[in-house]
């Protein structure tokens, strides 16, 4: 290749150079931590991060799904309830559930 392809990448000027020279460098910072004290630093918040990546899991995967369930049936035999109460309107006053399995128990013996 000749040196005419390379003429239209922008080279770097001593006017940008001292742009870049004259940031802040990270060293200069103002607080004064030990190197042993950023590593436990960045290690506490590691592991905080993962603590809280884990309770996320367990509430996507577990909680969620488990709460779905039984508030999806508790809904669904709500208003399965109040359709066949509107649809068939017979009074049952059956609401001690010792009772509703006692009566069920009676029937089914003397099915037999």
């Amino acid at each position: 290749m000749s040196d005419q392809s390379y003429d239209n990448i922008p080279r770097a000027t001593s006017e940008s150079s001292d742009e870049l020279d004259s940031l802040p460098s990270t060293s200069a910072s103002t607080t004064s931590v030990s190197p042993s004290e950023e590593e436990w630093q960045s290690d506490a918040e590691r592991e905080w991060k993962e603590s809280l990546q884990q309770l996320e899991l367990l509430l996507t995967m577990v909680l969620v799904p488990y709460l779905g369930k039984y508030f999806g049936r508790k809904a669904a035999y709500w208003g399965w309830t109040k359709y066949m109460e509107w649809n068939y309107p017979v009074k049952i006053e059956i609401t001690n559930p010792g009772l509703f399995k006692g009566i069920g128990a009676v029937e089914a013996a003397a099915s037999l």
